[in-house]
């Protein structure tokens, strides 16, 4: 791929070029700010941008936002020493948030992610068909041991209350956020449906509604073991929603 680089220490941008060049990618072009940035990225048409947030004049974000303008925008992904811009990134429909020192493996994940469609193919292509799409949010930021994780709302099958936090299982595993599940169900309530006062699923994974004792229904999920309970409360409802469907 074709990859530009832009950071305003020139150590980090000649560690990242290393790393990208190691495993053939082309570097070509390097930004200590984001109006070079952009105007690289407009010379040189590259796959991908590795792009600071904390720059001085126009910062990482602003730039990005920018670059989303473009009719052939670069897949964005943020490498930076601070966590918490986390959900400004992924506003800017960034596909990769790593932090500094970003590691070998981390970078490398980040560009397969990025390799198959270009930041604008991702968004237009979700707007068409993705239900999601109408949501302000298509990333879920959580904190990890890895550090700040952005989950894709499509790779989700379901959220549930796990006492003063709300678990996510999704195509990757399993991660906790600082979130509520009245106010996900708010937000991503067309794709998201509550069975149960601790539980919302994504019905675009829902393979069925079974009984299992006396009243008891539960959900399965496609491509997925896991199952979870329905309350009596919301089975009414399920079961018309997917009627519905």
């Amino acid at each position: 791929m074709r990859v530009v680089i832009c950071d305003d220490e020139p150590l980090a941008r000649e560690r990242l070029t290393r790393i990208v060049r190691e495993e053939g990618h082309e570097v070509v072009a390097q930004a200590a700010t984001g109006m070079e940035a952009i105007a690289k990225v407009k010379e040189t048409a590259p796959d991908v941008i590795l792009l600071d947030i904390r720059m001085p004049g126009m910062d990482g974000i602003r730039c990005a936002k920018e670059l989303n303008e473009l009719n052939n925008a670069p897949a964005i992904i943020f490498v930076t020493a601070y966590d918490h811009y986390a959900i400004a990134a992924f506003k800017a429909h960034a596909v990769g948030y790593l932090l500094k020192p970003a590691n070998k493996e981390e970078v490398l994940q980040a560009l397969a992610r990025a390799s198959t469609l270009s930041n604008a193919q991702l968004n237009e292509i979700s707007r068409l068909e993705d239900p999601l799409a109408q949501s302000n949010r298509q990333h879920i930021a959580a904190r990890t041991h890895r550090g700040v994780e952005l989950i894709a709302l499509q790779d989700i099958y379901y959220f549930t209350a796990d006492q003063k936090y709300v678990q996510i299982r999704h195509k990757g595993g399993t991660v906790l956020i600082d979130e509520t599940l009245k106010e996900l169900e708010q937000e991503f309530g067309d794709a998201f449906f509550r069975i149960h006062r601790n539980a919302l699923i994504n019905v675009n994974y829902l393979e069925m509604l079974e009984a299992i004792d006396q009243g008891q229904y539960q959900v399965r999920f496609k491509g997925l073991p896991d199952k979870l309970a329905v309350s009596r409360r919301h089975l009414p409802l399920l079961r018309d929603k997917i009627q519905s469907m």
